[in-house]
């Protein structure tokens, strides 16, 4: 038997042990990303064989923590991709200005600078104060970085940068202060973010959302899961809210495509039909 057929054989045990010891369900995550992935982690863990990860993730809870963080994809910036946040602020904040109030959900918020790049521009236009923001992820650490807000002073130039093309309307320092090599989100923007863990492969849905936005997380499932995620934003989503994907992401193969309108095709923003009704079961 060859090296990787012995390896898939492990990496197979290991996604087993995760589901029975904790309860996390990788073995629908896109395989070869995954695979890479588990590969790193023997250099960062200092194990020679995959299996050996195993017995340590059995018996440490702790571990599993440090495993999550290698599984997962923590990539993000303050208004990434700033032509969506462009979008967003002109196709989608009118519409929303309509509600009384908003709830938006960030899936897979990473370490959180999207998050409150959401928060900017919902006091840009004048909606934060009757907006409840949920930001979740499955790994905690990252949630932890995210909720704390603070970031390195370097990504100033960056982020204001984006900021400028997504149409800020301020200067982005209004927004944070840097101090000794650290740049620091105004704790205005967190008071009304909702940090929490919640796993898209298996956990379901927890409130009516008028905005959805969960970019780049798809492209890392597989076809099943990638349609059991979609299910869940169409089941979590009012009638008129709105999906925002990653800009390799798409729904045009999804059986849910004909209950979506797309707003701004280029840039993967979507509008669940408003006479769309859920069946009753």
């Amino acid at each position: 038997m060859q090296t990787e057929e012995i390896e898939d054989i492990e990496i197979q045990l290991l996604l087993d042990a995760i589901r029975l010891r904790y309860g996390y369900d990788f073995r629908s995550y896109n395989r070869a990303s995954l695979n890479r992935r588990i590969r790193n982690c023997l250099t960062h863990c200092d194990f020679k064989h995959i299996s050996e990860i195993i017995p340590r993730l059995l018996h440490e809870g702790l571990f599993l923590q440090r495993l999550i963080s290698t599984l997962t994809v923590t990539v993000s910036s303050m208004f990434r991709d700033p032509e969506v946040f462009l979008a967003l602020r002109e196709k989608v904040m009118p519409v929303l200005a309509t509600y009384p109030f908003l709830n938006i959900w960030h899936a897979g918020c990473a370490t959180g600078e999207e998050v409150y790049s959401m928060a900017i521009l919902l006091k840009e236009v004048g909606l934060y104060d009757r907006t409840q923001l949920f930001a979740t992820d499955l790994d905690d650490e990252a949630l932890a970085k995210a909720a704390e807000g603070v970031y390195p002073a370097e990504k100033l130039t960056e982020f204001a940068s984006n900021y400028r093309v997504a149409g800020g309307k301020r200067d982005f320092a209004d927004y944070a202060t840097v101090k000794g090599g650290l740049l620091r989100v105004d704790p205005a923007l967190r008071k009304n973010v909702l940090f929490a863990n919640h796993n898209l492969a298996g956990d379901g849905v927890f409130a009516e959302m008028q905005l959805i936005l969960c970019r780049n997380v798809l492209i890392y499932f597989d076809s099943t899961l990638q349609e059991r995620v979609l299910t869940l934003f169409a089941d979590s989503l009012a009638r008129g809210g709105f999906l925002c994907l990653g800009t390799h992401e798409t729904m045009e193969f999804s059986k849910l495509h004909d209950q979506f309108s797309p707003i701004v095709k280029k840039h993967r923003i979507c509008r669940k039909s408003i006479q769309h009704r859920r069946p009753a079961w």
